[in-house]
């Protein structure tokens, strides 16, 4: 399915957000991910589905300030 990440355009073939963060590499990593501008904690990724033309953000807390 065609989905928005972070503004770019991506082709995958997860069905939910737990496992789209698998699929592009950041499993196990720290990170904030929001569907449709909408926050969802972690525990809840693994029952949050992707559907075709959603926009998800994925974001690594960073150090400084």
């Amino acid at each position: 399915m065609n989905i928005s990440v972070n503004g770019e355009a991506q082709h995958v073939a997860a069905a939910t957000l737990e496992a789209l963060l698998a699929e592009l590499g950041y499993e196990g990593a720290i990170v904030a991910t929001a569907l449709n501008r909408d926050f969802v904690p972690r525990e809840a990724r693994a029952a949050t589905p992707i559907a075709e033309g959603d926009a998800v953000e994925i974001i690594a807390p960073m150090k400084g300030g």
